[in-house]
């Protein structure tokens, strides 16, 4: 069954409300959040400082505007400090990581893009920074026992060996390569960021009104390959996105388990925490539930026959889509 039956599932929303009429007392736990960090890192020339400056600054908009992320959870790194802005230098960052971990809970989701130059000597791939660069080793590290869901998209050149370095379970990890050879500029940065915008309608690809991990990586992974098909140019960058933790990851064209985890996370608040109707806060703690059981069932794939796992997974991405689409009509009668 292809991904998209998922694109209607939300992750991780509902729960406090759940709770809430479980219990029938006291404050609810807070609703998930989603926290984003933004490295702009080193340009290496004015022109690719300006498109690294034009991608952050609208990707950041969008968020802040479009999809109601506080800008008091958004931090930027850029290559020049100023205001709003901290130097993107390795001390920076691991700053930066660490107040995240601080802040971040078990619900949540922190989104981690970074934008710029990608470098591989044969051993370490690097994202360059200023001054000295982390590897993807480095990232792993910094990013060990962060609560919460994470999205790392890392749009940057010879950015294959972070999917391996960097895949866990909860994770989704975006690169703009698939190979670690594949050393020029890339343009997937630039189409990512496009896909929250509302001129690329098309994103939306399940039309529910909100924009899905899968459905931007989707979108820009199909506009980077018409890039160069326009162009006359053979295609230096083909993405690649790993959710199950395997660290093997699937390009656009390919079937496969990767895509189902990053089609239900959403940056946005779910509409449905806003209801007061006791039956749809059963529905979404049905669809919680639901959404356990795959990601359960995923780990178990590699000790099961295939065909036990393939009716299983049929199941839940069914009761999944029902349950989704029984809250869509909730909401709107």
């Amino acid at each position: 069954m292809s991904p998209r039956v998922l694109m209607t599932g939300v992750v991780g929303v509902g729960l406090w409300l759940a709770a809430a009429t479980a219990y029938g007392q006291g404050a609810p736990p807070r609703p998930p959040q989603s926290r984003v960090l933004v490295v702009s890192g080193a340009a290496g020339s004015e022109e690719y400082a300006a498109r690294q400056k034009q991608w952050r600054e609208t990707l950041v908009t969008q968020l802040t505007t479009r999809l109601g992320v506080p800008a008091s959870r958004v931090t930027v790194l850029a290559e020049q400090a100023g205001e709003g802005l901290q130097a993107s230098t390795a001390v920076n960052l691991r700053q930066a990581l660490a107040t995240l971990k601080a802040a971040q809970g078990a619900d949540d989701t922190l989104l981690i893009v970074l934008f710029g130059h990608g470098t591989f000597d044969g051993v370490d791939a690097k994202f360059n920074l200023v001054g000295p660069d982390l590897t993807a080793r480095d990232w792993r590290d910094a990013l060990q026992g962060m609560p919460g869901r994470v999205v790392f998209v890392q749009t940057a050149s010879a950015s294959f060996p972070f999917l391996a370095a960097l895949s866990a379970p909860n994770r989704v990890v975006v690169t703009a390569t698939d190979s670690p050879q594949q050393k020029y500029d890339t343009v997937f940065g630039e189409h990512f960021v496009a896909a929250f915008t509302p001129e690329a309608a098309e994103s939306d690809l399940d039309k529910d009104g909100r924009i899905s991990i899968w459905e931007a990586f989707a979108y820009a992974a199909d506009a980077s390959k018409r890039y160069y098909q326009q162009r006359g140019q053979l295609s230096v960058e083909r993405a690649l996105l790993d959710d199950t933790g395997d660290g093997v990851g699937r390009d656009l064209a390919k079937a496969g388990d990767d895509g189902l985890l990053a089609s239900r996370v959403f940056l946005d608040p779910d509409p449905a925490t806003a209801t007061g109707d006791p039956s749809v806060t059963l529905l979404i703690g049905r669809r919680n539930t639901l959404e356990t059981e795959l990601d359960e069932l995923r780990r178990k794939k590699g000790f099961m026959p295939d065909d036990a796992y393939a009716r299983e997974l049929e199941r839940i991405i069914v009761d999944i889509a029902r349950t989704s689409r029984d809250i869509r009509r909730r909401l709107k009668s």
